[in-house]
């Protein structure tokens, strides 16, 4: 299989360091280079990538909140030289974390990984509904088992998730990228960059809000349309 990727480093001597590690690699295709962040958001829109391999530590927009910014990304390997940014690289569910100045046999390891989830999208979708109609997530020191149905949206805090069912509300230390991950897409929609729903529990729509229950849900413009397309209307 071929793996199209995107090296995004402002450092040029690091880019050429991947490019470079890639050519032992037939299968990774190199489709575009970027030095900060902005570049790598305008390339990604327009062209289909596999795998970015993405610096952590870059200027104006580091490599976790530009991920951050991203609606659907690619699978992410973060190259940087500070090690105290690999648990939120993780919290971000990257594939990987190569500490700069990573071998090639590092390299090949964290490729290796990536390649492995490309290969069994399908596999892992089918087991995820057939296994799972439930998560479970962590809150001061207790682990909450969840049941989709009763998860009626949640909104992103910062570093954290607030969860709200029918009984409470939770606020776990994962961020929101992550906690949507655990959500079947069928079920649950973004309404905005920090909200998403459970479309079985909506109640009515007025204008640009959502009600659930006695909860008011905003629909950003931007995620309007497509928010309403996955309701039917």
């Amino acid at each position: 299989m071929q793996i199209n990727c995107l090296i995004v480093d402002d450092e040029p001597v690091a880019r050429s360091i991947i490019r470079n590690y890639c050519a032992h690699l037939p299968f990774l295709n190199i489709i575009g280079e970027c030095g900060n962040a902005f570049d790598a958001k305008a390339f990604l829109s327009t062209h289909r990538t596999d795998l970015v391999f993405l610096d952590i530590n870059m200027p104006v927009l580091s490599g976790t909140s530009f991920l951050n910014t991203l609606k659907d990304p690619p699978l992410v390997i973060f190259t940087t030289a500070y090690q105290e940014y690999a648990l939120n690289a993780f919290d971000l569910a990257a594939c990987d974390y190569l500490l700069k100045p990573f071998s090639l046999e590092r390299f090949i390891i964290a490729v290796d990984k990536a390649k492995e989830r490309l290969q069994q999208p399908a596999r892992a979708i089918a087991d995820k509904k057939i296994i799972q109609d439930y998560f479970f997530v962590r809150s001061d020191g207790k682990v909450y088992k969840i049941d989709h149905n009763d998860c009626l949206y949640a909104e992103a805090q910062g570093n954290y998730t607030k969860i709200v069912t029918p009984g409470t509300t939770i606020l776990t230390k994962m961020s929101f990228t992550t906690f949507t991950g655990l959500l079947p897409a069928e079920i649950f929609i973004r309404t905005h960059r920090s909200f998403i729903v459970n479309k079985s529990r909506i109640d009515r729509l007025e204008g640009n809000r959502v009600f659930i229950g006695q909860s008011e849900v905003p629909i950003a413009a931007n995620y309007r349309n497509s928010f309403l397309q996955a309701l039917g209307l």
